[in-house]
C-alpha cells in the first residue's frame, strides 16, 4: 500500500473501526515513534491502524493534504485486505500530523472526512503563536496572511466536523498549548463534543509519553473516550489502563 503500513487486529473477524495515524516532523519528516508504536497501540484495543508516511518538505501544500486525503478514502473502501467499517474511520495526529489531521477533519481536503479526530500536541493555527517550522516548511517563508488564514484549521470548524479527543501540555516548549484551546473552543461552540486534556508537565514530540507519569495517561483516557463512541469494547479498556499505569478518569 505504498506509504500505508497496516497493523490487523488481534480481536474479532467482522469490520471494525480503522485509524489512520500521522506522526508529527514538522513537516520536515515523520517521527518513527510517532508511527508504528501507536498502531500497534490502537491495534492492541481491536483497531485497524494504518500510518501514513506523508510527503514532507521540499514538498509543500497541498502534497501532503492530498496524501493524506487519498489514504483516508483508501482506509474507508478498502483494497487493502483488512475489514473496516467504513462509518467508524478515523484520524491520529501528532504535532504537524495533528494539523494535517484538523485540515482533514475540518473538509480542507475537499474529500472526505473522518468520523472521528483524536489530535495529540498538535499545530493548529498558523496565525497566532504559529510553530515557525511547520509554517515555512508547508507555506514557504513568507505566506501571506490569507494563506495562513486557510490553513488554519480553528478557523474551519462546523457543525459537520467530527468530534475530538485533544491533548497537549501546558509546558510544550515548541507548539503552544493554546493550538488545542483553539480548536477545542472552535469545535464547542459549534456543537461538536470534544474532550480536551492538558497535563501540567511534560515537553513536545511525547509520543506514547511511556515514562511520563501525568501526560503517559493520555492513551488510557482515549482508549475510554473510543469506548464511549463504541469503537472499543470496555474490557480492552481496562486492560490498556492497567497496562499504562494510568486510568480511565479524568
Amino acid at each position: 500500500m505504498n506509504a500505508l503500513a497496516e497493523f490487523r487486529a488481534a480481536r474479532g473477524s467482522g469490520p471494525r473501526p480503522a485509524v489512520l495515524v500521522l506522526p508529527g516532523g514538522g513537516y520536515e519528516r515523520c517521527a518513527p515513534h510517532e508511527g508504528e508504536p501507536i498502531a500497534r497501540w490502537l491495534a492492541s484495543l481491536g483497531l485497524h491502524a494504518f500510518v501514513l508516511r506523508y510527503p514532507v518538505a521540499p514538498q509543500r501544500h497541498p502534497v501532503p493534504l492530498r496524501a493524506a486525503t487519498a489514504a483516508l478514502q483508501q482506509v474507508r473502501s478498502g483494497g487493502h485486505g483488512l475489514a473496516v467499517d467504513p462509518g467508524r474511520v478515523g484520524v491520529l495526529g501528532f504535532s504537524a500530523g495533528g494539523h494535517l489531521a484538523a485540515c482533514l477533519s475540518t473538509g480542507l481536503g475537499g474529500g472526505e472526512v473522518p468520523d472521528a479526530t483524536v489530535l495529540c500536541y498538535p499545530v493548529v493555527s498558523f496565525e497566532h503563536a504559529p510553530h515557525a517550522g511547520s509554517v515555512r516548511n508547508l507555506l514557504g517563508a513568507d505566506p501571506s496572511p490569507a494563506r495562513a488564514r486557510e490553513l488554519s484549521p480553528d478557523r474551519h470548524v462546523s457543525a459537520a466536523t467530527p468530534p475530538a479527543f485533544v491533548w497537549h501540555t501546558a509546558a510544550d516548549d515548541a507548539v503552544d498549548v493554546t493550538h488545542s484551546l483553539r480548536y477545542t473552543a472552535a469545535l464547542a461552540a459549534a456543537g461538536v463534543p470534544v474532550e480536551l486534556h492538558v497535563f501540567a508537565e511534560g515537553g513536545h514530540g511525547l509520543g506514547a509519553a511511556e515514562g511520563e507519569p501525568r501526560a503517559g495517561r493520555w492513551r488510557a483516557l482515549c482508549a475510554g473516550w473510543l469506548a464511549h463512541l463504541g469503537w472499543v469494547e470496555p474490557d480492552v479498556v481496562e486492560q490498556d489502563v492497567v497496562g499504562t499505569g494510568g486510568r480511565s478518569g479524568t
